[in-house]
């Protein structure tokens, strides 16, 4: 157990450096296409199922002891998001879930038990990497607190157990504490030598970089996708302004400002870049923006930078993921929780062999399976195999969607913004 520290928060900035004083303008005033990108909706689109197939194993290892026993399929959490009925998703599954009749009751497979006792032992490598990231997202809160709700929504995003609050929370008081209602994570002692963020620390590495500079954004577009003159102009002058760590406060920043909108840009990329996967649904990162006090309009922020966010429309949902992150559809640095995460992907995909679940996808599967190998160390495809990969949905490539750059309206504060964001126009 670590020594209890005293509560120390870090004196709130009351005016801003010299250097932060930068002329105002408007935010730009065009249209930013959206163009698909192939290898990041893979990245998304592999991983179908997956959330509730770890839910759905968390329970059964919950609620059984050891050695975990049948557990009947009514008595598994309601909350599991189960894309259709539980009995039908588990039997696509049989390489993971065992079922037994009278009543139906499922209990893992061998292999499953074995994959997660490989889970518990990298949970446990990791417990310190996992509470310093932790610790850095209440660090980005102004508040210096989150709903623990959404914290447990955030869990898998984060790689913390499921059982965080009782395995991870009591071992760094000097870090967390809960609000008396329960409610809230709070922060208990703000750690300076961790208000870095990962776009500082990388220019660090790179040498030349200090406090205040301009510091701009990795950049990276998909094959097919461009820029007119006028976005391309904005965006040069943009990257030179000055980078504002999301870790300073950043209310002394004039509102719906390029500057203003520099600094939502490293705090929504800094909260991807603490992620295991380097993405999140939107949905979740709409509600965390909100807690960390983000300005009225943030949401259009990942629209106007195609070039640092990729918004897939896989999975009948929206995710955001930070391109920098990824060669293709591979992770250029992979957290361990993530090799974990692969290798269940494999056995998902043998429970599908063997339960004869290909219907005719035969080339698919194979393929899905390849790239998964790739990942957590399996000999695989050469990574510069420009060939396509296959796709459910009825777009068609190289559709785009025509977004809106601006803020300046109020529209920008309607809730029902998003709506407005995915709908797919003609090019006109």
């Amino acid at each position: 157990m670590r020594a209890v520290l005293p509560r120390l928060l870090p004196p709130r900035r009351r005016r801003p450096a010299p250097e932060l004083h930068v002329p105002t303008r408007g935010l730009l005033e065009a249209r930013v296409p959206w163009v698909r990108d192939r290898a990041l909706d893979h990245v998304v689109e592999r991983e179908r199922h997956l959330v509730p197939f770890l839910l759905a194993k968390d329970a059964l290892f919950s609620a059984s002891p050891a050695p975990p026993h049948a557990v009947p399929i009514h008595s598994l959490p309601s909350e599991i998001p189960f894309p259709f009925r539980p009995l039908r998703f588990l039997r696509l599954y049989p390489s993971a879930f065992a079922l037994s009749p009278h009543p139906v009751a499922v209990s893992p497979t061998p292999r499953l038990e074995s994959l997660h006792a490989a889970e518990a032992q990298a949970l446990d490598a990791t417990r310190a990497d996992a509470a310093d990231r932790l610790l850095r997202f209440l660090m980005l809160a102004p508040s210096r607190a989150l709903p623990l709700r959404l914290v447990a929504r955030l869990r898998l995003d984060l790689g913390l157990a499921p059982d965080f609050p009782r395995s991870l929370l009591p071992d760094y008081p000097d870090y967390f504490a809960l609000s008396p209602d329960g409610a809230l994570l709070e922060l208990v002692c703000y750690r300076k030598d961790l208000a870095v963020s990962a776009t500082q620390s990388y220019a660090q590495r790179t040498g030349g970089y200090k406090v205040g500079d301009a510091l701009a954004f990795p950049l990276s577009f998909p094959r097919g996708f461009e820029l007119d003159k006028k976005v391309r102009k904005w965006l040069d002058d943009w990257q030179k302004l000055p980078y504002i760590s999301p870790y300073e406060d950043g209310s002394h920043l004039t509102p719906r400002s390029d500057i203003t909108e520099k600094r939502t840009v490293a705090v929504l990329h800094e909260a991807l870049s603490l992620t295991v996967g380097k993405k999140m649904e939107k949905e979740v990162l709409v509600k965390l923006g909100e807690a960390l006090w983000l300005p009225p309009g943030f949401r259009k922020v990942l629209a106007r930078h195609p070039g640092i966010f990729y918004l897939s429309h896989k999975l009948r949902t929206q995710t955001v993921v930070l391109r920098e992150s990824f060669q293709r559809h591979m992770l250029v640095d992979k957290h361990p929780m993530m090799g974990i995460r692969y290798q269940y992907l494999h056995l998902m995909h043998m429970g599908q062999e063997e339960a004869g679940k290909r219907k005719g996808k035969d080339r698919k599967t194979t393929r899905g399976d390849q790239m998964i190998g790739e990942e957590f160390g399996a000999e695989g495809e050469n990574d510069e195999d420009e060939e396509e990969f296959d796709d459910d949905d009825e777009e068609e490539e190289g559709e785009e969607e025509n977004m809106e750059a601006g803020v300046a309206s109020g529209d920008e504060d309607s809730d029902d913004e998003d709506a407005n964001d995915t709908d797919h126009a003609a090019k006109g």
